[in-house]
């Protein structure tokens, strides 16, 4: 008897874990309402196991919140992140890298909310409990440098941020090479930095660089490529590209509404962008009929930092949207486990 109920752990462990892989490669695609789906059926099916096993129940708890950010439902991410972290912190103590983690995506979710503020304690707690476990040049510790990072971008802490956000593409580039998602979504961000500094011309290449890398690496139709899209639209916008900008804006309208709905902040951000020029072009239409002089002035006042919306870590320009870093999203999972039964 004694046999038959380790073999069926064993199974029942091997039905979770293929769930969770399935959920990951999900998420992964932009794929969220799946992922979601898959590691509810996950907890469903191994409930009784993962109780046995508070590791891998804080795992998927984690993941599952991950997903919630990303469909905006921040209240419900924010209760899973603190389960998972409590679950973590009494297992392995409060100095471990796996609490580093939730520490890193709380400091994200609070970020995605626009709570600047309340978001950096938990980021800078991320990047010293990481330091002290891996030292300062481990990817991990990049990716928590980044998140600080725009989070006082938020917060327009701007000669802070850019020192961060050099160090952590340093690190990635060293273990990556050139091309990486993580290198894209920092390059994204440095990118959303330099918009707000008025420096829009370093600012388009670090976009344009951003944009190609995500195309290549994630596919064309993945939101992360739309976050770029709508952060390069307010930058054309700004500089009188319309048309170059509104192809932008209606190609990341289109993939934001497969994957995230109508009522998703980024999918409102980014339509409220792309109203904002379309009246712009009409306005402008209208007005040159009359002279150049108050188009002129439309289009200085355009460039001034702070007037259009910009995603960082993955943000959004024309009305700024908070940026999306979960450079570490999904801890470990259960393959080690299982591996082992």
């Amino acid at each position: 008897m004694k046999d038959a109920s380790n073999s069926s752990s064993v199974e029942r462990k091997r039905q979770i874990w293929s769930l969770c892989r399935s959920a990951q490669s999900s998420l992964a695609q932009g794929h969220y309402r799946r992922a979601e789906v898959l590691y509810h059926s996950a907890l469903k099916t191994g409930q009784a196991a993962l109780n046995a096993e508070p590791l891998e129940h804080s795992v998927i708890l984690n993941n599952l919140a991950v997903v919630y950010k990303y469909t905006g439902d921040f209240d419900r991410a924010e209760r899973l992140y603190r389960r998972a972290l409590e679950i973590t912190e009494k297992t392995l103590g409060p100095d471990h890298a796996e609490v580093a983690t939730i520490y890193h995506n709380l400091g994200g979710l609070q970020h995605a909310r626009g709570r600047y503020a309340e978001g950096e304690p938990l980021a800078r707690r991320s990047v010293a409990i990481r330091e002290r476990a891996h030292g300062p040049d481990h990817v991990d510790v990049a990716a928590d440098l980044a998140a600080l990072a725009a989070i006082l971008d938020g917060q327009r802490k701007y000669n802070e941020s850019e020192p961060l956000y050099r160090r952590a593409l340093a690190i990635f580039e060293r273990a990556h090479g050139p091309e990486h998602y993580v290198i894209a979504i920092n390059l994204n961000n440095l990118a959303a930095l330099k918009y707000a500094l008025a420096r829009p011309a370093e600012a388009e290449q670090l976009y344009r660089r951003a944009l190609v890398m995500k195309e290549t690496l994630l596919g064309p139709d993945h939101p992360d490529v739309a976050m770029t899209l709508n952060n390069l639209a307010v930058l054309l916008k700004a500089q009188g590209s319309y048309e170059e900008a509104e192809r932008m804006y209606t190609r990341a309208l289109s993939i934001f509404g497969r994957e995230l709905g109508a009522d998703h902040p980024k999918v409102k951000n980014c339509r409220g962008n792309y109203m904002q020029l379309r009246r712009q072009i009409a306005r402008e239409h209208s007005e040159a009929k009359g002279g150049g002089r108050l188009q002129r002035e439309v289009r200085e006042a355009d460039m001034t930092p702070g007037t259009c919306s910009v995603i960082t870590l993955n943000a959004l320009t024309g009305s700024t949207l908070p940026a999306d870093f979960n450079m570490n999203p999904a801890r470990p999972s259960l393959a080690a486990h299982i591996a082992a039964a």
